[in-house]
């Protein structure tokens, strides 16, 4: 039986009919956590989209989406499929204003959704837009210019729209089929412009029904997104397949700054207790931070039993799927004792209902997932990427194998290639391509890029994995990041990075290049803290901005790149002849702001390497080779 191609909009009316009374959103609202149940959510999304047509949006025409993650966002984007248009979401992490011209020009927007704090950000290059006829502005302002329409007022123009041309409304909705666009999402731009993502309605249900076959919530379970949900992740492991199952979802208050709206996380966690979050690394490293710290600050005694715990779990939980086991089932009424005293507590930190994670964005170490099944509240490392509407594998609690990428959804063909397309046997790595209906239409207004990715309707992603047997995969790094060296050989740079990151409290973020060079080098940003520290501990007596300091700094972190060599304490990790011979030790670390980490905290290689040509050039010379020059003095 050939199961239907559902629309966005049937695939709502479908769930909507189904859980009409359960709570589908949760907004924080002065001090009370409001609850929207899925019919309202659909109520308010179709007044939303008769008003836009009421304003004169035409059925294909685009809509720029603009705002942190609220109800709106999620009512906003219903309004936009069920007026028949396409939605833009647009990352409020894009702060260069000529990043948003792109995207919204490039769209061909004609209005632009914006939330009250992301409008001075409009408001600077409307000038630069000539399409774009209004702004629908989410929240009530004192005065609004020019082009500037309140998102009540386009409400307002919904209702009478409806009393008057309920037909048409009706009509326009149902003229939307599978195969027309939903949504252009943007990727961060590693090289060149950045490239709109056509995903239609059809990829966005065929994923979520996919995902359904690896991941299993209940009507009763809460999903708090702390994700941006501009983001594909977020977005169809958030919205739609919560929805899927009448569960319910939340966001983070939005705060007036950055650093409030992180500090509104714990707080919104202590208070809608979700039961399931979404994560990416960066935040799963913060999580584990946080609660070492409040374990740390009850003292010695409670730090000592929360390490043998933590250390007895970790033995008897092996990769999740292989736990326990005869010799080990004498731990269990202890690890059940450990679990009452320290880790139930431990769980309070993150509301004390948490049953799982799903991770996803990049790899998560397999020491954190380890760290997470310990203590009750396991992160399921998933894998997947926009192109794939993103979902192309996760680990569940019903399967799960910690250290993989999980169980490929289904229905989906994959296969995992060489460079010349040769598909390999389980266990070799290769490139990983994959044929379904969550494979995106293309890229908009780019056919050499669509043609280059989607061969013979196989998506090519660029990341390089194996599968173990015809379920899991392991994804281990990007296939177009390996590095190659003057021989030839290719190797994926990613574990050492890892390695030296994770290894060392002197090295905060690495990116290793090798091009067919003569030796491989390292571009390192320092934590410059913990080398201060470093130099009044073994030289007290040292000024610590003086070059004596500096060159110490620069010695110390020679040593601990060194520790991989022969006769070091991670001797044997790495082939000797990939570990980098040349260290640029750079002034800043890569981050979102210098357009070297994208939104999903992953280091763009491209740009790195773009802003520190000099610096490579210098390190294969003579001079630069020895890490203690005068690039590396100045950057310290």
């Amino acid at each position: 039986m050939m199961t239907p191609r559902l629309t966005i909009i049937q695939f709502v009316d479908k769930y909507v009919d189904k859980f009409s009374s359960n709570v589908f959103l949760w907004e924080k609202k002065g001090k009370e956590w409001t609850r929207t149940t899925f019919l309202q959510t659909r109520e308010e999304g179709k007044r939303i989209g008769a008003g836009l047509m009421a304003l004169g949006l035409q059925k294909g025409e685009k809509v720029s989406l603009l705002s942190e993650g609220r109800n709106l966002w999620v009512t906003g984007e219903l309004g936009i499929l069920y007026a028949g248009a396409v939605n833009v979401p647009l990352s409020v992490k894009l702060e260069e204003s000529n990043d948003l011209v792109f995207r919204i020009r490039h769209s061909d927007s004609k209005y632009v959704m914006v939330s009250a704090q992301q409008l001075p950000k409009i408001r600077k290059i409307l000038p630069e837009l000539p399409l774009v006829e209004k702004v629908i502005v989410l929240d009530e302002l004192p005065e609004y210019q020019e082009k500037e329409i309140p998102i009540s007022e386009i409400m307002e123009m919904g209702d009478r729209f409806l009393s008057e041309n309920g037909e048409m409304f009706r009509q326009r909705y149902e003229s939307v089929g599978p195969d027309d666009y939903a949504t252009i999402s943007y990727t961060s731009g590693t090289t060149a412009d950045p490239k709109g993502i056509l995903l239609t309605h059809r990829n966005y249900t065929a994923n979520v029904e996919q995902a359904q076959s690896v991941i299993g919530v209940t009507p009763q379970d809460r999903m708090l997104i702390i994700l941006p949900l501009d983001h594909c992740f977020a977005h169809v492991a958030g919205f739609y397949t919560m929805m899927s199952y009448g569960a319910s979802i939340g966001t983070v208050p939005a705060g007036r700054t950055p650093m409030e709206a992180l500090r509104n996380i714990p707080m919104s966690i202590q208070e809608l207790k979700p039961t399931v979050m979404l994560s990416v690394p960066a935040l799963a490293k913060n999580f584990k931070k946080n609660i070492e710290a409040g374990v740390k600050a009850k003292g010695p005694k409670v730090e000592r039993l929360y390490h043998t715990a933590l250390k007895m779990a970790i033995e008897y939980n092996k990769e999740g799927y292989n736990k326990g086991g005869l010799s080990q089932a004498w731990k269990k009424p202890l690890l059940a004792l450990f679990d009452k005293l320290i880790f139930k507590n431990v769980r309070q930190a993150l509301g004390g209902q948490m049953k799982f994670f799903v991770g996803g964005g990049a790899l998560l170490d397999i020491d954190l997932q380890r760290y997470y099944y310990a203590i009750g509240i396991p992160m399921y490392q998933g894998y997947g990427l926009s192109e794939a509407t993103p979902i192309i594998s996760a680990n569940a609690p019903a399967r799960h194998i910690l250290g993989s990428s999980g169980c490929v959804v289904k229905p989906m063909d994959i296969k995992i290639c060489d460079a010349d397309g040769n598909e390999l046997p389980y266990g070799e790595k290769g490139e990983i391509v994959i044929r379904g209906e969550n494979v995106m239409a293309g890229y908009w207004k780019n056919p050499k890029a669509t043609a280059e990715t989607v061969v013979d309707g196989w998506l090519h992603t660029g990341d390089m994995g194996y599968m173990r047997d015809k379920d899991f995969l392991y994804v281990v790094g990007r296939f177009k990041s390996l590095l190659i060296s003057a021989d030839g050989e290719k190797y994926s740079p990613e574990g050492i990075e890892e390695s030296l990151v994770e290894n060392s409290k002197y090295i905060d973020q690495v990116v290793l290049h090798n091009s067919q060079d003569p030796y491989t080098i390292a571009l390192l940003v320092p934590n410059k803290d913990a080398l201060k520290a470093y130099v009044k501990e073994v030289s007290p007596g040292t000024a610590p901005d003086s070059d004596e300091a500096r060159k110490m700094m620069l010695e110390k972190i020679q040593d601990e790149v060194n520790s991989y060599r022969k006769g070091g304490k991670n001797y044997g990790a790495f082939p000797e002849r990939w570990l980098p011979a040349a260290v640029c030790v750079l002034p800043e670390p890569f981050t979102e702001q210098n357009h070297m980490v994208n939104s999903t905290m992953k280091i763009v290689r491209g740009k790195v390497e773009q802003a520190y040509q000099d610096r490579m050039a210098y390190a294969y010379t003579p001079e630069g080779k020895n890490i203690v020059n005068a690039m590396n003095l100045s950057s310290l």
